[in-house]
């Protein structure tokens, strides 16, 4: 196994033995947290750092930002899905995968990754987020129906939709806070969500609770052209209507999002 130096939260460094790597997925926890255990399937939040094995780093999240992603449903590659499964939240893991649970035969040449290459991965897990996660039970109600859009069901309750016959499709984006939560501001970076999209004719397009497991996104800066970027500033646990006009994507459509929780950068 590699050795790698630095700690939580640091920019890793690998040094790699002079020996032909494992063919199998390795799994080595260089330091316990002491959070949620990641299940499948779930959602991260993480950082990474990929180098193929004594060759050149691919990719990296440190200084970039936070990599929201679920495991255990073919969004990442196998060595992932497999490796990551039993991790506690706080954890830092190091993946050795070989190329039958990474890129396999053809590489990922764009990335710089050979066919048959075997990967390894230093994984900071920052957060660690289940179906059942919701918002701000106790959060003050503001508004139940915006301009013919009804939204039914308490905050930690999947919401239900109604769109009434005849109401005006929207133009631009527009958000309105239903329901005020009690956290922090949020603000540009990584936000863990759930959420029913529904068009205008009142069919379901789209939902976390369907899906099994809640959304990762990231939030632009405000002034961002961005469905996102109206966030900025809404408190945390939060429910917020967005309603999105007619695009090359379809709509419109009328998305209800609780905001749940904006993991940060862990301090090394």
């Amino acid at each position: 196994m590699p050795t790698v130096t630095g700690g939580y939260g640091i920019r890793p460094k690998l040094t790699f033995p002079h020996v032909k790597p494992p063919n199998t997925l390795e799994v080595k926890v260089l330091h316990k947290g002491n959070g949620p255990v990641v299940r499948n399937p779930d959602l991260i939040v993480c950082n990474y750092y990929g180098q193929v094995w004594r060759g050149k780093v691919f990719d990296t999240s440190f200084g970039r930002g936070l990599f929201p992603t679920p495991i255990g449903v073919g969004a990442v590659i196998p060595g992932w899905d497999k490796g990551l499964v039993g991790v506690h939240a706080g954890s830092r893991v190091l993946l050795v995968i070989p190329a039958a649970e990474g890129y396999g035969k053809s590489g990922q040449p764009s990335a710089g990754i050979p066919g048959n290459a075997t990967l390894a991965f230093v994984i900071d897990v920052v957060g660690v987020y289940n179906h059942t996660v919701h918002g701000d039970v106790h959060a003050t109600v503001l508004h139940k129906t915006v301009k013919g859009i009804t939204v039914s069901g308490k905050l930690g309750q999947v919401p239900t939709i109604k769109v009434t016959p005849k109401t005006p499709e929207p133009k631009s984006v527009t958000l309105t806070v239903l329901d005020r939560g009690h956290g922090p501001k949020l603000k540009p970076g990584v936000l863990v969500d759930q959420y029913v999209a529904e068009s205008w004719q009142n069919t379901v397009s789209g939902s976390t609770y369907t899906q099994g497991f809640p959304d990762g996104e990231t939030i632009p800066a405000a002034n961002a052209k961005s469905a996102l970027s109206g966030l900025v500033g809404v408190p945390l646990g939060s429910r917020v209507l967005i309603e999105l006009p007619k695009s090359a994507n379809g709509g419109p459509f009328a998305i209800v999002m609780d905001v749940i929780a904006q993991p940060h950068e862990p301090k090394g």
